[in-house]
């Protein structure tokens, strides 16, 4: 009999072990790769956080914040909770009973702050002050004829003022974290858009199952500063699938949607007529669809409980009451969808569960994986980073659940091999050599279809590619080229998009020689230089 340990991997947690570990670092060193051809940059944020980093960007009344995430012990916390709550409960308590526990805790924190489990600069006077008087307040303790309201006043006074410090909480998500990095480190200093990857653990305190685990890793992707341009969305989304089909992942279907704008012309109007028609039939939802009404109306439409499913049919369609300006944003964004090849279903009920998206939403669902079947959620976030205190900033992300990627690609393999009757192939190793980065500076308005067309074919190839979402004018987008540190600038006019003629600036060098299209590539790769930075 095999020997069992007492102590076992805690609840909603897992190792992942060999030969899985093989194809987690497959999928990994793929998004290394594929991101890094959109000219993506890695991010490694801590892996917690002051809490009310996600009650300010997630959202207080979300459930991630509100009944999930994992708070970190701060000392004498629950003790005073403690005590307050007696205060508050009105029962009757004399007066030796609350110096007794102000006491009791007073003490407490003088030997935490000894330890520096609490702060220092902010406690160090006050705390001096109860140790002033802790022999003549034991001694009136024992005395029972003692007056003790001046000594309860003063440990009250004490106790309600001291700093316990900041609580801290796991991260729960990852875009909260790069958008605070963001403004700590001055990155809107930097060329705009700043483009940033991350992996790693995340946690959150729910019910484990399928796919879902208590400790689960993301891989997301953040594109902050620069414009709002529905082209950008487009291309974190074309960059998600060429992602997902450089896996070979199967099934894929991409849901979009707008959730407009947070102001009353657009989405809390919408909200507004939401709740009033969820309040016609308030007494048909379930207990949580029920909560949310008052809470977050927006949440009712991701129900997936079967009983709720036309009642929500019935409901008010967001896309249907957001304003001029965001339709227009979506159209246009479809529009650049359409133009890199991308299929896309449109799903009103689509709102994503945290407080800070707007405008765009999607969502990328695959295989295997049975209801809980999304693989990637995302969408646009302007504002997050100026509620977090930084500057105006444009913002759009993702995130990928890898537990259920893999799950999804492991289903897949298991599939494959039933059908050939023998083991799935291994996959094959990703280089993890970086080529030269490329600007494309197109101009003139007939020219961005081809210039969309030729960063896809070379960032296949391999190359990072960096294409402006707006026209710039030639010496503005060399200039933009020179400050993210691209070797060449592929040059795009509308004579060379006519003549099939490209050009190609080394940006080292200032050299450039015109070649036809279907050379460009091979050309690029007999030159072999390394990346300029």
């Amino acid at each position: 009999m095999a020997n069992r340990s007492r102590f076992q991997a805690a609840r909603g947690t897992r190792d992942l072990l060999p030969p899985d570990t093989a194809m987690w670092n497959h999928v990994e060193s793929t998004a290394r790769s594929v991101f890094g051809t959109y000219n993506f940059g890695e991010i490694r944020t801590p892996e917690f956080e002051v809490r009310d980093l996600f009650a300010r960007s997630v959202g207080d009344e979300t459930d991630i914040v509100s009944k999930e995430m994992f708070l970190l012990e701060i000392p004498l916390s629950d003790y005073r909770s403690y005590i307050e709550g007696i205060e508050l409960s009105g029962i009757a308590t004399t007066d030796a009973t609350f110096v007794v526990l102000y006491f009791k805790f007073c003490v407490e924190a003088v030997e935490e702050l000894k330890k520096g489990r609490i702060p220092s600069s902010s406690n160090k006077e006050l705390l001096e002050r109860f140790e002033s008087r802790r022999e003549e307040i034991r001694s009136q303790l024992i005395d029972a004829r003692a007056d003790l309201k001046n000594s309860l006043e003063f440990l009250r006074e004490i106790i309600r003022n001291i700093d316990l410090g900041e609580q801290f909480a796991l991260r729960p998500e990852g875009t909260a974290s790069v958008c605070r990095a963001y403004i700590e480190n001055s990155l809107q200093q930097l060329p705009q858009p700043v483009k940033l990857y991350y992996m790693g653990p995340m946690f959150r305190r729910e019910r484990p199952q399928k796919g879902r685990y208590r400790q689960f890793y993301q891989i997301g992707a953040e594109v902050l500063g620069g414009q709002d341009s529905p082209a950008i969305d487009a291309e974190i989304i074309e960059m998600l699938m060429t992602f997902f089909d450089k896996l070979n992942l199967k099934g894929l279907e991409l849901d979009i949607n707008s959730i407009g704008h947070k102001d009353k012309s657009c989405r809390l109007g919408y909200i507004e007529k939401l709740r009033e028609a969820l309040g016609k039939i308030s007494s048909r939802f379930g207990e949580d669809s029920a909560r949310r009404i008052d809470t977050n109306p927006l949440r009712v439409l991701d129900s997936k409980a079967p009983n709720e499913q036309a009642l929500i049919e019935t409901l008010p369609k967001i896309t249907d009451h957001i304003c001029d300006s965001c339709k227009a944003h979506y159209e246009t964004l479809k529009t650049q969808l359409q133009l890199r090849g991308i299929f896309y279903r449109e799903n009103w009920r689509l709102v994503r569960g945290l407080d800070y998206y707007m405008r765009t939403t999607f969502e990328i669902t695959a295989k295997g994986l049975g209801s809980q079947n999304a693989v990637c959620g995302g969408g646009r976030y302007d504002g997050l980073v100026e509620e977090l205190g930084g500057p105006p900033t444009k913002g759009i992300g993702f995130a990928i659940g890898e537990d259920r990627l893999i799950l999804s690609l492991q289903e897949q393999a298991r599939e494959a091999a039933a059908q050939s009757g023998g083991e799935a192939s291994d996959q094959s190793p990703v280089t993890s050599h970086q080529p030269p980065l490329i600007f494309i500076a197109w101009m003139g308005h007939n020219t961005f279809a081809t210039a969309v067309r030729a960063a896809k074919d070379l960032r296949n190839a391999g190359f990072p590619v960096e294409v402006p979402p707006t026209e710039l004018k030639f010496g503005k987008a060399l200039g933009q080229a020179d400050k993210l540190g691209a070797q060449f600038a592929l040059i795009l006019g509308e004579d060379e998009v006519s003549e099939g003629m490209w050009t190609l600036k080394n940006l080292t060098d200032g050299s450039q020689i015109k070649l036809p299209e279907p050379e460009l590539i091979d050309h690029l790769r007999t030159i072999g230089t390394p990346r300029r930075r």
